[in-house]
């Protein structure tokens, strides 16, 4: 049986419809969520990514900024611009767009955000926030995932769920979501030395390696959920996920596609966490 397909785009657009509506309704209280992206240097994926995100904030009614610093920026500079942005009533959401240039220190970076506009939710106490299980902002790709997994209709409680990727900007996060949302979660990294057992006895398998296919239907429970984060550029130009999508078509129960899965989401959580900073920097209930 060939499993049902996650359609990333179309759960984006639902949830847009509605934050959108929910801006309007800060708007007419006197609040126009504001973000602030900064992108340092010439990466092109970033500028690419950053534009979306322009465009994004302008469909939904939000204020923006780009702030477009050249790759000599200095590490002073950098922080300074934090600084100023951090003071902006205007601004509820900062985010500085990784990586950077190498000359700058991502970490000190990362940490000079106010926590209260950390839309990424890579703060430290963003993290701490969301392993104790405090309200935080989360981090967005894996806030996506679980948007994805529940689009299913299939319940995560009690369920086993196995994450392939320790990294903090995916792995780690949504294994304490899936924690959150009462899932027994397994962690498997390059370490793992039963990864593929482990991994096939997961009702939701969340697949996080940026390797290209790494991941066949011997890996996969008949019937899981998959949901593939990777996206990889193929010798031939074309996108692939971390899991290979042809193979797992079939065991599967539920999975995302590359393009068009988890992708889709990542900017769609962050203008949910910009709405929910300039509410709660409002003193707004949502």
């Amino acid at each position: 049986m060939t499993a049902q397909i996650i359609d990333g785009k179309q759960l984006s657009g639902q949830i847009r419809e509605e934050i959108k509506q929910r801006a309007a309704k800060l708007v007419a209280q006197g609040v126009k969520p504001g973000l602030a992206v900064v992108l340092v240097g010439e990466d092109p994926a970033s500028k690419v990514y950053v534009g979306s995100k322009e465009k994004a904030c302008q469909a939904m009614g939000f204020y923006s900024e780009v702030h477009r610093l050249p790759a000599d920026t200095t590490q002073q500079q950098l922080l300074s611009l934090v600084e100023l942005l951090n003071a902006q009533s205007s601004i509820h959401g900062i985010l500085v767009q990784l990586p950077l240039p190498k000359h700058l220190d991502e970490k000190a970076v990362t940490n000079a955000i106010d926590p209260k506009k950390d839309v990424d939710g890579f703060h430290p106490i963003s993290t701490g926030n969301l392993v104790i299980g405090d309200e935080s902002l989360v981090p967005c790709t894996p806030a996506g995932c679980i948007a994805l997994i529940k689009q299913t209709g299939q319940s995560i409680e009690g369920k086993h769920a196995v994450v392939i990727g320790r990294s903090n900007i995916v792995g780690k996060p949504v294994a304490m979501l899936l924690l959150q949302e009462n899932a027994t979660v397994t962690v498997c990294h390059s370490r793992t030395t039963n990864m593929e057992e482990l991994a096939r006895s997961a009702d939701i398998l969340v697949v996080a390696i940026g390797r290209p296919k790494a991941i066949g239907k011997s890996y996969v429970k008949p019937g899981a959920i998959v949901i593939d984060v990777g996206i990889n550029r193929l010798d031939n130009g074309k996108l692939a996920g971390d899991v290979d999508y042809d193979d797992v078509l079939d065991t599967a129960g539920y999975i995302t596609p590359v393009p068009g899965g988890v992708g889709p989401m990542t900017i769609t959580m962050l203008l949910a966490n910009t709405l929910k900073a300039a509410a709660r920097m409002n003193g707004i209930e949502e």
